[in-house]
């Protein structure tokens, strides 16, 4: 009884201690939050440019000067000058649309809607078809479902976009659903943080934030993932401590896109062979710390799914939502079941 005791007076000042550092991240680093991801409106952009030349004229250091085209508060349509360029490694070679990054000059933001932004990710579909604006509400959701998590996350923003394809001398309009990523320092000037540009071993990252963090790449199903080499994370250093944060989830098996892969890193496909399966990638740490945050999921069930129902209105095909709201009701089918949570989790913790 008494070692019953101490363990819950453990799991309560580890739950408190996390609850204060999140709760003065967020007052730290509320008024930094830039107004272009204050407001949760979907916004409508415009866009012109040809594929082509984005494909051969621009890498990770190369844009091309370019427009955007947006509806401001009074839903008229401005402007501002932008650099672009295609950025990502499969979708840059494989899909119709093309993942972006936009560069804006301090100058020509200020005083517009995009002021305290330098740069700014653009996903898009992959390919045209009835699904594509879908798996991307999907990715833009596994976003927001980590905004309940954890105070440390990137900001998205939906986005209406009129891309407006230059073909040479003719043209090609598109209709496309999108999304706009804060990047990583303004995630950091938010949250009072600065970045880590190296890679550390996760087990010097803080535990509790950690595990929160693999629970949430097993809730969505997603492998692409590493935060031993830092893909698809970014490291943070906030208030003594190394927090990793995740980011593009669209090989993970809630949104299974049509070329979703299970990631060859760490050798998990030796575990699973199918995308929508799971395989818990997180390290080894106190029992204590895997109790706690598993109950911080339990407790923001309702949060979770209130948050994928949110999005219904957007969703072109409502099956698309149901999947989602059913791979997440999964997740938690484990998380509520001792033995489920020890098999699926607990004997799947990495020791090294």
């Amino acid at each position: 009884m008494k070692s019953q005791a101490t363990f819950i007076l453990l799991l309560l000042n580890l739950y408190f201690g996390h609850f204060l550092l999140a709760q003065e991240a967020i007052s730290a680093g509320s008024t930094e939050t830039t107004v272009l991801f204050k407001d949760q409106e979907e916004l409508s952009i415009r866009l012109k440019f040809s594929t082509k030349n984005l494909r051969t004229q621009t890498n990770d250091s190369t844009y091309i000067t370019s427009k955007l085209w947006y509806k401001d508060a009074q839903k008229l349509w401005d402007s501002i000058d932008i650099k672009l360029r295609a950025r990502g490694n499969f979708r840059r070679n494989n899909c119709y649309y093309v993942p972006l990054r936009i560069k804006l000059k301090k100058s020509d933001a200020k005083g517009t809607l995009f002021q305290g932004n330098k740069k700014l990710k653009v996903v898009l579909p992959c390919l045209e078809g009835r699904n594509g604006n879908d798996y991307v509400l999907k990715e833009y959701l596994a976003y927001k479902l980590y905004e309940v998590i954890s105070p440390y996350h990137f900001k998205t923003r939906l986005v209406n976009l009129e891309f407006i394809e230059e073909r040479g001398q003719r043209i090609k309009e598109h209709q496309v659903q999108g999304f706009l990523i804060e990047d990583i320092d303004n995630v950091a000037e938010r949250v009072n943080g600065k970045q880590i540009k190296r890679a550390i071993h996760p087990l010097q990252h803080d535990a509790i934030f950690a595990v929160e963090n693999a629970f949430f790449e097993y809730m969505i199903g997603n492998t692409d993932y590493s935060t031993r080499v830092q893909h698809n994370q970014r490291l943070l250093f906030i208030d003594d401590k190394i927090i990793s944060v995740p980011y593009d989830f669209d090989m993970s098996g809630l949104v299974n896109t049509h070329y979703a892969t299970v990631s060859n890193i760490q050798n998990i496909p030796a575990q699973i062979d199918q995308v929508t399966q799971r395989a818990y990638k997180g390290y080894m740490r106190d029992e204590e710390v895997f109790q706690m945050v598993r109950q911080t999921y339990l407790d923001q069930k309702e949060r979770i799914f209130a948050t994928i129902d949110s999005l219904k209105t957007y969703f072109r095909n409502p099956d698309q939502l149901t999947i989602a709201r059913e791979y997440i009701t999964s997740f938690y089918k484990i998380l509520e079941d001792d033995k489920k949570f020890e098999r699926n989790i607990i004997n799947r913790i990495r020791v090294k």
